[in-house]
């Protein structure tokens, strides 16, 4: 369950990017372009994204909250974190309508270049550097505590001149995941290190020798940095990412939904920006790069949920909506009454009018099984 955070945290970051312009094809049919894995809940009835703007708070950040979206994703966006309000304390409603601003992309390009982006933006605003945490969407991350605490590390290491990554310790021989291998310890507990090198998602053979060896780690993909340092590398080792962004100047028009929450309605400099930027993530482009990379060993449970077997463990049952006769194990997600008969350990998802039926175990199929429907759609 989704926990009531408390702000008890000092001060970390100044600033949270939050990247939220995924499209979740791992989910499919519940997650789709216009209603992606971001805004799909658990039992709590808190969607992911809303679990990052809570976890974005608990660090009490002294500056912005940015979501960086897709243009056909700015209500909803809105509309999600309206729908804290209530959930959340008075302070934390206030800081939210102060602080948070939502930025959309005029079309995707990986994530080098919002970080770019929101990094240009809050110096132009004040000619200083900010120190940032940039955050995925759609993340399962607690206890709140553990992952506070270990912000606090990553916000010293960042200070001290470092790209800073997390580091997971795996349970399992995964092969979705990029690996990290940490080198030069950076802290007295060791839980601070410089990065040796980072793995491409391995094959079950190699991803089974990491786990065996002890020194490997999943890279959990968000990132702390300054922006000064970010953008130095940046211009060192992309300069087409950093020169597209050449013009960059403030936006030339915000504006405000019912529920106070803000977003930027006009930027022509970030539409020229994106005309001319490469599609990049930032870890090909400054982490896997730079001399300066070190991690943190997270001591908070993660798992980026993208996968329907992963989902389902978050489900201790079906719906009321669900009937079962002679049949066990299967995990049921839907809009509509299911009726399962003799069968055992299936997944069954019927969401946005298309349906799926999958034996558990079976998600590693799911993009072929994307790529076919598109290629249906189109027939």
């Amino acid at each position: 369950m989704q926990e009531k955070v408390s702000l008890q945290a000092q001060d970390t970051f100044t600033d949270v990017i939050i990247l939220a312009g995924g499209i979740g094809e791992r989910l499919w049919p519940a997650s789709k372009p216009d209603s992606p894995k971001q805004f799909m809940s658990l039992p709590d009835g808190v969607s992911f994204i809303q679990s990052s703007i809570i976890r974005s708070l608990a660090l009490r950040p002294s500056g912005k909250i940015i979501i960086i979206t897709k243009r056909d994703l700015l209500e909803k966006t809105a509309d999600s974190v309206q729908g804290l309000y209530g959930r959340i304390s008075q302070e934390e409603e206030n800081k939210l309508k102060q602080d948070l601003i939502v930025v959309t992309e005029p079309f995707q390009r990986h994530t080098s270049a919002p970080l770019v982006l929101a990094s240009r933006m809050l110096e132009l605003k004040d000619g200083k550097s900010h120190t940032l945490l940039g955050l995925a969407s759609d993340h399962v991350i607690s206890p709140a505590e553990a992952f506070v605490s270990d912000c606090r590390k990553a916000a010293q290491a960042v200070r001290n001149g470092f790209f800073v990554c997390f580091a997971i310790p795996p349970n399992s021989p995964d092969t979705g995941y990029g690996y990290i291998k940490a080198g030069e310890k950076l802290s007295s507990d060791g839980t601070v290190a410089r990065i040796e090198s980072f793995k491409e998602k391995p094959d079950l053979e190699t991803a089974k020798s990491y786990l065996a060896s002890g020194s490997y780690a999943w890279n959990s993909g968000m990132f702390a940095f300054t922006s000064a340092f970010f953008l130095s590398e940046i211009k060192k080792l992309a300069p087409d990412i950093y020169n597209a962004f050449d013009g960059l100047a403030l936006p030339d028009k915000e504006e405000e939904f019912t529920g106070g929450i803000r977003y930027v309605s006009e930027w022509k400099s970030m539409d020229e920006s994106y005309g001319k930027v490469p599609s990049i993530a930032v870890d090909k482009s400054v982490a896997e790069r730079t001399d300066r990379a070190a991690a943190v060993k997270a001591t908070f449970r993660w798992d980026d949920v993208g996968s329907w077997d992963a989902l389902g463990k978050y489900f201790e049952k079906n719906g009321d909506s669900t009937v079962e006769v002679s049949s066990k194990n299967n995990f049921v997600y839907s809009d509509i009454p299911v009726a399962l008969c003799g069968v055992d350990d299936l997944t069954v998802v019927i969401k946005n009018g298309m349906a799926l039926v999958m034996k558990k175990g079976s998600s590693g199929l799911m993009r072929d099984v994307v790529k076919a429907v598109k290629e249906l759609a189109r027939i």
